[in-house]
């Protein structure tokens, strides 16, 4: 039994003289461990400047390519974007104006009704009066014949065009594109379109525009089938605004901002609802928190002993 014991405690001796003499031998070799602390500190500097300059050139590689041939669109202030902002109507209405006079030639916007207007760009009256200019073929009456009759409110903006084929035929085979969720569809959607309808330019050396087409370095590619149609003065607004270039743009952009997202003020009121109940509810809970855990939180136990030791 004392032999084995002792067998036992050799062994584990052997052990771990073994590792000390590995940890030591590791210890030796290790280059870092003879590395002062300034050489270590710069070192450790170096590798920070290094990994942050290798960010900066991808950051900068992802945010600008030549070889897209295309221009990214700037990130205008615009009046609806605050947290708390809402729509401009007087704009929505001079936006409304830019479309029915400049870019219903082309553009539809079928998946807006008249009675959407009222309200906001328009009242009822003058959104019926809107609806009543234009024929809509309805029926069947009670002979089984269909008929033309005035628009309604409950009638949805016609388009330009009967069908695509048409469209294409009378745009050189281009398909003007409906405007109804058109901000929503691009990425940085207002800023973009906003960009297309201003950036209209003439095309830099090496790049061939074909006839029909225009060149403009907001459109993937740069030749877009549209000609530019916004110009100072290419309206006259009800109330007088002038019509600059910049003016008329910035109008119909907050317009389609409007028919992509027609619940975007009601979402603003909600939002200012719900922030105005949940203060008071989290400090209502607070105070409600505080005095039910105040006695659990101010409990001191102690323990007396009754007898002494002995």
């Amino acid at each position: 039994m004392a032999a084995s014991l002792g067998r036992v405690c050799k062994s584990g001796l052997l052990k771990s003289n073994y590792g000390t003499l590995y940890n030591q031998q590791v210890h030796n070799f290790s280059t870092a461990n003879q590395w002062s602390k300034g050489r270590k500190v710069l070192l450790a500097c170096l590798g920070v400047t290094a990994g942050g300059i290798s960010a900066l050139i991808y950051a900068l590689d992802r945010s600008v390519k030549a070889f897209e041939e295309v221009a990214h669109a700037p990130h205008y202030k615009w009046g609806f974007s605050g947290v708390l902002s809402s729509f401009d109507h007087k704009s929505l209405r001079r936006g409304w104006e830019v479309y029915k006079n400049v870019c219903s030639a082309c553009h539809s916007l079928q998946y807006v009704a008249y009675r959407e207007l009222v309200g906001v760009t328009h009242t009822e009256e003058e959104a019926k009066a809107l609806a009543a200019e234009i024929q809509v073929k309805d029926g069947p009456d009670d002979t089984g014949n269909y008929f033309m009759r005035p628009g309604k409110l409950s009638d949805k903006i016609p388009p330009p065009y009967p069908n695509e084929e048409a469209a294409r035929a009378a745009n050189n085979g281009a398909y003007p594109p409906d405007l109804t969720y058109i901000i929503n569809a691009n990425h940085n959607g207002e800023n973009y379109v906003f960009s297309l309808l201003t950036g209209y330019c003439d095309p830099p050396a090496g790049i061939q525009i074909q006839e029909g087409q225009y060149f403009n370095p907001y459109f993937v590619g740069g030749a877009l089938g549209m000609p530019q149609i916004i110009y100072d003065e290419v309206v006259e607004f009800e109330d007088g605004t002038p019509a600059s270039a910049s003016q008329v743009a910035k109008d119909v952009c907050e317009f389609l901002m409007w028919t992509s997202n027609p619940e975007f003020d009601e979402r603003k009121k909600l939002t200012i609802k719900v922030l105005t109940v949940g203060t008071i509810l989290a400090a209502f809970f607070y105070y409600w928190k505080r005095q039910k855990w105040s006695t659990l939180k101010t409990t001191k136990i102690m323990f007396t002993p009754t007898q002494k030791k002995q």
